[in-house]
């Protein structure tokens, strides 16, 4: 599709925090674009992009970089030079993968890639540990490496709108994620999640599931029948939170017992002399 001689809006922000409009006509950003060395964030999102110029490499302290929306096929050279780059949004384009040159943006924590054509999980964001976010939404995975834990750093992964039939096996080996989508894909059956120790978040609506799947009780459930499985679960842990109470109250009233005069019970002080310990109190050696 023709960008068409129209001038579209972008924004771009210095290191002191102000912010310079600018104008993209035909898909060509503005020339003086690129002298400005000093840029920490690049909002190009919507600008009828078919490319990107081998200046962009120059914007070394560039932080953030939107180019979401656009018309890229493919990720240019120039952008896997950025050695600040945390942020980069690239959704809405029509790549089908990333280049291995992407595995030198070792600074890069959160990556959107959501509604591309992505067929296989790109090998390159294996190299990326420090991942924090990575969002690969409608896109068109049926599988994830067996080597995804490689990405020790990664805490939230949307999967949602792909292709999968059935629940990646890599995920779970995957203990340190904190939130999964996996909405709108084709699962029928989901093994037992409750290892996954740091889930607090799982998505799994729009599967041809029968019922939730089983997860720890600190995990949020977000799809068919969630509901009232978590609201069974919270009365489980306030019936075993009050059962707990109870006998935490029955303990402390016979520990607060007076003994009878004469009955044998040994005083604090006779136990203390003969070097007994208290009951829960480490035993000195």
């Amino acid at each position: 599709m023709g960008s068409g001689g129209s001038a579209r809006p972008v924004s771009a922000e210095g290191p002191g925090g102000s912010e310079q409009r600018l104008e993209v006509r035909g898909g060509r950003l503005p020339a003086a674009l690129w002298a400005q060395r000093g840029l920490v964030k690049l909002y190009l999102s919507g600008a009828g992009l078919r490319e990107l110029p081998a200046e962009l490499a120059a914007l070394r302290h560039l932080r953030t970089l939107a180019l979401d929306g656009n018309e890229l096929l493919e990720v240019p050279e120039a952008l896997c030079r950025l050695p600040r780059l945390a942020y980069l949004y690239l959704g809405r384009n029509g790549l089908q993968g990333l280049p291995p040159a992407f595995a030198r943006l070792q600074s890069l924590r959160c990556l959107w890639l959501e509604g591309n054509f992505v067929a296989r999980f790109p090998r390159a964001l294996l190299g990326l540990p420090g991942l924090r976010s990575l969002q690969l939404g409608d896109n068109r995975l049926a599988r994830l490496p067996r080597a995804l834990p490689r990405m020790a750093g990664l805490r939230g992964l949307w999967l949602y709108g792909n292709r999968f039939e059935e629940f990646p096996p890599a995920l779970l080996r995957m203990g340190q994620l904190r939130v999964l989508d996996l909405d709108r894909n084709r699962i029928a059956r989901f093994p037992d999640l409750a290892g996954l120790a740091g889930l607090r978040l799982l998505s799994y609506d729009h599967n041809p599931v029968r019922r939730p799947p089983r997860v720890a009780d600190a995990v949020r459930l977000v799809g068919d029948g969630a509901q009232e499985y978590m609201e069974a679960r919270e009365e489980r842990l306030q019936g075993l939170r009050s059962q707990g109470e109870k006998e935490e109250e029955e303990e402390e009233g016979a520990e607060a017992s007076p003994a009878a005069p004469g009955d044998g019970s040994p005083l604090l002080g006779d136990a203390e002399g003969s070097g007994a310990a208290l009951p829960g109190s480490p035993r000195e050696t």
